[in-house]
């Protein structure tokens, strides 16, 4: 299972501000944005792992060792025609947590936050850098790559986390899950994406939505468009 851990040099500043809610904020002060990308990048612990497993389009079934059979209609639309998938996870570790819990809990209010979006930016960063990786050696193989999609997407239930988590070996970079299925460290992700052969470029317009154009969830307030 090829592990990640490719450094970020530098978070996103406006992604951190989106994540902060403040994207429609006026006259906030970008220096606080910039401080705060600059701080968390101490804190980082950028992991990230993937497998690739054949995928049964029809029965909608990884064939990993046991299978994982994946429910929810939106999900199964995404994948349809796949060949193969990616299954990941990405991390950037406990200590940047314990720092905006450390700040917080100081009165720090402003740069906890600033920086726990930072954080967020920063593992969707780390994701994008790894999907980069892999694609690179899936188009030598003559595959293109859908956008990632992760449990809890669409109707994806979040209930198939468990059984993903241990498909993907997720712990082998020192992830663990709640008994709500949510992530621990916080600050990480989970994804599969379909592996398409490469046949011809008819349909790329299609191909190059990404999952805000599609995901039916328009209240959602990560949502880039």
């Amino acid at each position: 299972m090829p592990i990640y851990n490719a450094p970020i040099l530098k978070i996103d500043s406006s992604e951190t501000r989106r994540y902060a809610g403040l994207n429609k904020a006026q006259n906030f002060d970008e220096k606080n944005i910039s401080e705060a990308c600059e701080e968390a990048l101490i804190f980082l612990q950028t992991r990230g792992i993937w497998k690739i497993y054949d995928y049964d389009c029809e029965k909608k079934i990884v064939l990993s060792e046991p299978n994982f059979k994946i429910f929810g209609d939106s999900i199964a639309k995404h994948l349809n025609g796949c060949e193969k998938v990616i299954c990941m996870a990405v991390t950037v570790g406990e200590k940047i947590e314990e720092e905006v819990n450390r700040k917080f809990q100081s009165g720090e209010y402003l740069s906890s936050i600033l920086i726990d979006a930072a954080a967020t930016a920063a593992v969707e960063q780390a994701a994008d850098s790894l999907e980069k990786t892999v694609a690179l050696e899936m188009a030598k193989d003559g595959y293109k790559m859908r956008w990632r999609y992760s449990p809890g997407y669409g109707d994806w239930d979040l209930n198939q986390q468990k059984n993903f988590f241990e498909i993907i070996g997720a712990e082998e970079i020192g992830m663990s899950l709640s008994a709500a299925m949510m992530l621990i460290p916080r600050k990480s992700v989970t994804a599969i994406i379909g592996l398409e052969k490469i046949i011809s470029d008819e349909n790329i317009s299609a191909r190059k939505k990404n999952s805000c154009q599609t995901c039916s969830k328009k209240d959602c307030p990560a949502r880039k468009i």
